[in-house]
This record gives structure tokens, C-alpha cells and sequence, in this order.
């Protein structure tokens, strides 16, 4: 780009694509830090002019989400826009006076008529000195111009940390909202009851289910062998819930289970979490990309490759909702403090999960149908398994990045008792509007509007998660007396005729 068309580009033109964060100099503030990226990786458009054009609003919602690095970031964008915009009202004169230079240089008669005031002073001068004129004029620019780029780095960086605006449907605070309950609790009055619970833990290794010391051997704290009919009861819960979303229309995906690092932050998920614990697991690899070496990420969620299926594309408007569920291996780093809440099958590395996610036109009504379809969905696995649950509209402060709103089931697991009078969370939907998709350059072509390009919204949800819901089955579908577990008969059909799991001889 030339100089003299640069002096008339503005900041927010300029801005529209944001370009890989590099360094940022801003010493209150620690972002994360920027993944290598390829060539091939899509371009991404935050819409900062409504950040600027709404201080408040931003800063008001970084804190109701406990974001609090982040709520000072739209004040220092502003602040950022003006010292650009500082730079760009110095600049201008140097470079229209270059501009006249360049014309003397070029013929020296040009100036002979001209009234401006910069044209005096330069017909007089030789060739030599304009030259010389010429010389000092791009130095000047050129150190304008590093400071204006290093402005607008920062506010790239900035805007890119600032998470997506929280619903109106979003209760403030810390307390999430019960929406609803799923299936009679099977104790009521604890105090009443004279019935014997047992922990997940305890009924798998009793019945040669699980097997967590031999995982520890092997791989260490948070991983586990699935042993005889939890082996087979893993995938009749993966063919189950798969049964359910395809009734519904929802096309089905095996996606990969590694994503370049960017394309995971592009969705909202972070190599660190906010107080520093790691929750992604990174792997380095040896190809290269235009001289960068690249990072892969292993999947916490299969949302993440399903997102990345549409970047760098446009969807026709008519095409609209695109929906599909994936079964995939998930990995999360999971690095927070261990106890008993957190043993056996609850929180562990690596686990099998359905997601559902999908694509809208950019309408919250729009997005709201598939998310009100998605709870649906997962309504219907819960209450066919037979476990108790409720539903919860969650709370600002346990929205994640991209989530403008997210509720969640939560089902009783006898073992947890004592915390949280025994809920558990075995499922998510949040509504992301398009936080996701200026990130990934997934773009609509939306006819209605003239061929207008706007970016879609996305909704990602559980239709299963695995080991979770495998605990509360085991816990709540076990018998003491008889000493095993029934099996829901829903998943019947995938059990090979297995109703009921029993004790059995040891393995060798």
C-alpha cells in the first residue's frame, strides 16, 4: 500500500481483519499468548467500533462474567483509538508535503502556480534538496507508521480477550436459575431413607467394570480402563443418544480429534484458564507453515472441530440451520484441585462424548429454536435413562468465552451427597451468537437482506457424555440386595441381551 493511499485508510478499515496478535505492551494486562498460525488460516473480523461505540456495556459485562483483567480493556481501546487517531492527524501534513516533493522531483515546474502552502519553500529548493527533503520526510512517516501499527496490534489483542455479550435470559451473579426437573428424585427425604448407596467407584470395581490402578500405571491420576459391560454400555449410550439426534435430523459426523491451537481459541477455549491452571493439551508438530512451526491441540470437545468445518467458507442463507452431531475421544487437561468430588468417572482426561452443534442464520429467534431443540434432545436421553435431574439457566459467571447463554442438567449422583446435595452436571447448550464465526470467517450469504454477508450464529450442546452418565447409572441403578446394576432399557437393544450387570468371575 502506498503511502498516499494509507493516509486515507481509517483505523476501523484497517481493523476489520484482525491480524495474529503479537506481543502485547500493556503491562496491567496478561493475554493469551497468540498460536502460530498457517496460511491457510481464516481471517478474523471482531466488531470493535461497537466496542468502542459502547464503553460501558463491555466493561458492565466482563464484570457480571468475573472477566475483571478484561473490563478495563474497552477503556484502553479507546484510549488507544485516540493516540492512533493522534498519530493520524500529525502525519497527515508530512505526508501531503511529501506528496508535493515527490511532484517537484518528478517536475520541478509543477509548484509554479500553486497557492499551498507547502509548495512554498520547495520550488526554490535543488534537486538535491528536495531529494534530501524526501529522504527525512519517510523516516518521519515510517516511525509514525510503526507507532500507529503497534497501536492497532494492541487493540487487536484487547478486543480479541473481551468475551461475547451475555444474554438478557442470563441471571446476574453466581446463582444459576432452576428451570425444571426431569424424572421423581429417588430420595426425597435422605434423612427418611434407609436405602443403601454406593459410589460408581466402588459398584465397578465390585462388579469388574472399571478399572482405575492399572490407568494409573499406565497414564496417571484421571484416566481408566472400561472393563467388560461398561466397555459394551460405553457404546450403547454413544448409539443411543446418536438415534436420538438423527430423529430430530441432525446429521451425523466423525470429526478429528486434534485442531490447530488456533482454530480451539478461535472457538472460545484457551490453553490456560483464567487463573492459570491448563486445560488444553498441546502437541508440537515438525511441519512447518511458512517458516512457523505449528501447534496442534487435542480436542476438549468435538464443538471445536465441527466449527472448524465452516471457516473460511460462506453458507447460502437457505441452507439454514445446518445441523450436525459427532462422536468423539475428548480431552481436557483439567488441572484443578483433586478430592473426593472429583474421584473415580466424574473429571477425568479422556472420554468419549455426542455434541451437537449447529449453525443459524444471525437471529437470536433463530438460534433460540435450535437451542430450545438441543435441550429437547437431551431432555429426552436423561428422562429415558431414568435419572433424576434439573435444569438450570446458568449464571454470568459460569459463561465461558463465546456463550451468551447456557443451561445446564445437572442429575443426582448418590455419591456426591455431600456437595451440592448430589447434582452433578452431565450436559450443556449455549447459544454463542457470533462470537465463533467472526473468529473462524464463517460467513451467510443472507439473499433476503440483497446478498448481504453476515456471519451465522452457532449453538453447541451434549447430546451425551459418557463416563458421567455412566456413573449416575451405575450409582442410581443399584441394587443392594441382589448386589448389581440394571441396565435402562433403552439401551437394550445395544446390550446384546444384557439387562442386568452381576458379578461375574475375576478376569485373568
Amino acid at each position: 500500500m502506498s503511502t498516499a493511499t494509507k493516509s486515507f485508510t481509517c483505523l476501523q478499515c484497517r481493523l476489520r481483519t484482525i491480524r495474529p496478535a503479537r506481543r502485547l505492551n500493556h503491562a496491567s494486562v496478561r493475554l493469551q499468548p497468540e498460536h502460530p498460525r498457517p496460511s491457510v488460516a481464516p481471517k478474523v473480523s471482531i466488531d470493535i467500533k461497537h466496542i468502542r461505540q459502547n464503553e460501558a456495556l463491555h466493561q458492565q459485562n466482563c464484570l457480571e462474567r468475573n472477566y475483571k483483567a478484561q473490563a478495563a480493556f474497552p477503556a484502553r481501546i479507546n484510549s488507544l483509538f485516540d493516540q492512533w487517531h493522534a498519530y493520524q492527524h500529525d502525519a497527515r501534513s508530512l505526508r501531503e508535503r511529501n506528496n508535493w516533493v515527490k511532484l517537484q522531483i518528478a517536475n520541478p515546474t509543477t509548484l509554479r502556480d500553486q497557492d499551498d502552502e507547502d509548495a512554498h519553500g520547495l520550488r526554490d529548493m535543488t534537486r538535491e534538496q528536495l531529494i534530501d527533503e524526501a529522504k527525512r520526510l519517510k523516516e518521519t512517516i515510517s516511525v509514525i507508521e510503526k507507532k500507529e501499527d503497534a497501536l492497532t496490534v494492541e487493540i487487536d489483542s484487547l478486543a480479541l480477550a473481551i468475551p461475547n455479550l451475555t444474554s438478557n435470559e442470563t441471571p446476574r451473579g453466581t446463582e444459576p436459575k432452576v428451570i425444571d426437573y426431569i424424572n421423581v428424585h429417588p430420595e426425597p427425604d435422605p434423612s427418611s431413607s434407609d436405602r443403601v448407596w454406593r459410589s460408581h467407584v466402588h459398584i465397578g470395581q465390585e462388579l469388574q467394570l472399571l478399572d482405575f490402578a492399572s490407568a494409573a500405571s499406565t497414564t496417571g491420576w484421571g484416566w481408566y480402563y472400561l472393563l467388560n459391560e461398561a466397555a459394551q454400555l460405553e457404546q450403547a449410550l454413544v448409539q443411543y443418544a446418536l438415534s436420538v439426534a438423527r430423529k430430530h435430523g441432525w446429521g451425523m459426523i466423525a470429526p478429528p480429534s486434534m485442531v490447530y491451537s488456533h482454530i480451539s481459541s478461535a472457538c472460545g477455549f484457551q490453553p490456560r484458564d483464567q487463573n492459570g491452571e491448563q486445560q488444553v493439551y498441546s502437541i508440537q508438530q515438525n511441519s512447518r507453515d511458512a517458516g512457523v512451526k505449528l501447534e496442534l491441540s487435542l480436542s476438549g470437545t468435538a464443538e471445536i472441530p465441527l466449527a472448524g468445518m465452516k471457516a473460511n467458507t460462506t453458507i447460502e442463507d437457505a441452507d439454514l440451520p445446518i445441523k450436525r452431531v459427532g462422536v468423539s475421544r475428548c480431552y481436557r487437561a483439567e488441572a484443578g484441585a483433586r478430592g473426593a468430588d472429583t474421584k473415580g468417572l466424574y473429571r477425568v482426561h479422556e472420554f468419549t462424548k455426542v455434541e451437537m452443534f449447529a449453525w443459524t442464520l444471525p437471529s437470536i429467534e433463530a438460534s433460540t429454536a435450535v437451542f430450545d431443540e438441543m435441550l429437547q434432545i437431551q431432555k429426552t436421553i436423561l428422562h429415558s435413562l431414568g435419572l433424576h435431574c434439573r435444569i438450570l439457566e446458568m449464571p454470568s459467571t459460569d459463561l465461558g468465552a463465546s456463550a451468551t447463554r447456557k443451561r445446564d442438567i445437572e442429575a443426582f449422583f448418590p455419591s456426591r451427597r455431600t456437595k451440592d446435595n448430589g447434582w452433578g452436571e452431565v450436559t450443556s447448550v449455549s447459544m454463542c451468537t457470533d462470537y465463533q464465526t467472526r473468529r473462524l470467517a464463517t460467513k451467510v450469504d443472507v439473499r433476503t437482506l440483497g446478498g448481504k454477508i453476515a456471519f451465522p450464529y452457532t449453538v453447541n450442546g451434549t447430546a451425551l457424555a459418557v463416563p458421567r452418565v455412566m456413573a449416575a447409572i451405575l450409582e442410581n441403578g443399584w441394587d443392594e440386595v441382589r448386589e448389581e446394576v440394571n441396565i435402562p432399557e433403552c439401551l437394550w437393544p445395544w446390550m446384546d441381551g444384557v439387562k442386568v450387570v452381576a458379578r461375574k468371575e475375576k478376569l485373568r
